[in-house]
């Protein structure tokens, strides 16, 4: 069975599978400790640490590992802001964060501080511009996004990056989307990854904080991960994830020319192939592996549940789901289509049979869920 939800999560690389397995007989210790294994497990995230800082160009002792992306997120957005606090209490995100970090402005929001929200045009991409004009004298913070999760737009990282510079204003760079997949441009102050996103193992986030940048830890003090994390490190995940992220960055050449060229016949084809279909996002700037598309009078969640009947596995970024009756709030953002909504993300070794297949079988499973709706033409 195809798996097209890459953007979710990518199934687990061989070298995270190498790495885990090696890792688990050898860092397993209390990397804390003085003894034997507990110097070998020191080793092992040390050197773990210092590799993927090379890979993204930073110090080590400017990287942390965390629980998970979103745990990365809520430290860097909300340390940061603790740490500027005599600055200000002003916040600016794009209208298209994850919602991690719009979890965190709102908390920021209910604690007392001010969050402006800068929007997108219809390819779901900033303008630079209008993000600099929402920069104040009070302004602790910016966010944006490197890459958009939902649609794959490519953010203004660099432009952005300048104007906060100019301003004496750190930005958070959330670029789950983009390590080990694309370059992320420099000139950040934060930054927050998440080793699943790019095959490595579940529940490993990554925080970097530039030094000189303030920041101080929301969460009660801890001695563990240079003071910014709490809880006992997990070795063999960050071992597995440092061998992912060299083994990703490494194929992401050719993975991403593939991965282009396939994502644009989907493009091609789609509205070739099915009536009344809108493709989102940048067609020039963004990701290479994923592509979202709404097709009229079909609710989003029908179609993942037929075309995983078909023996396809995608996701729909326009869900209303049992836990959340508000559609999503990328495509709103956007102001395009919200429900309908469907979007293929191509993961490590799809084929382009995969994707043959994928356009011969959507026709005639939107026909199906179209007539089921009372729609016949």
């Amino acid at each position: 069975m195809p798996f097209f939800d890459a953007a979710s999560t990518e199934p687990l690389h061989p070298a995270a599978r190498s790495a885990l397995l090696d890792a688990y007989a050898t860092g397993w210790a209390d990397p804390a400790r003085l003894y034997g294994s507990g110097r070998r497990a020191r080793m092992l995230l040390d050197q773990a640490r210092s590799r993927i800082a090379s890979l993204l160009s930073v110090r080590p002792d400017e990287l942390s590992f965390t629980t998970s992306g979103t745990q990365a997120v809520h430290l860097a957005v909300l340390g940061a802001l603790a740490g500027r606090r005599r600055v200000g209490r002003h916040l600016v995100v794009s209208a298209v964060e994850h919602s991690s970090v719009l979890h965190a402005a709102e908390a920021h929001e209910r604690d007392g501080g001010a969050v402006t929200t800068v929007p997108v045009d219809l390819y779901g991409r900033v303008d630079p511009a209008a993000f600099a004009a929402a920069l104040r004298p009070d302004t602790a913070l910016t966010c944006l996004q490197s890459a958009n999760h939902e649609v794959g737009t490519v953010q203004p990282v660099a432009e952005v990056a300048a104007a906060c510079r100019a301003a004496g204003v750190p930005l958070f760079v959330d670029a789950a989307q983009s390590l080990g997949r694309v370059a992320v441009p420099d000139g950040w102050s934060l930054l927050a990854g998440s080793a699943h996103k790019f095959g490595g193992p579940p529940g490993l986030g990554l925080l970097v904080v530039r030094k000189g940048t303030r920041w101080r830890s929301p969460l009660p003090e801890d001695e563990r991960e240079g003071r910014r994390v709490p809880g006992f490190e997990n070795v063999p995940a960050a071992a597995a994830t440092a061998a992912t992220l060299e083994a990703a960055t490494a194929e992401s050449g050719a993975a991403g020319a593939l991965h282009r060229e396939l994502v644009e016949r989907i493009r091609a084809e789609v509205p070739r192939l099915v009536a009344d279909v809108e493709i989102v996002g940048d067609p020039v700037r963004r990701l290479p592996h994923l592509v979202t598309f709404s097709v009229l009078y079909v609710e989003g969640e029908a179609i993942v549940t037929e075309l995983d009947r078909l023996g396809f596995e995608v996701s729909s970024g326009s869900s209303c789901t049992a836990d959340s009756l508000r559609p999503s709030h990328v495509l709103e953002a956007m102001g395009v289509i919200t429900h309908g909504n469907v979007r293929v993300s191509l993961p490590r070794g799809a084929t382009a049979a995969d994707v043959d297949r994928f356009l011969a079988v959507l026709p005639e499973a939107v026909v199906r869920l179209r007539r089921s709706a009372g729609v016949t033409s």
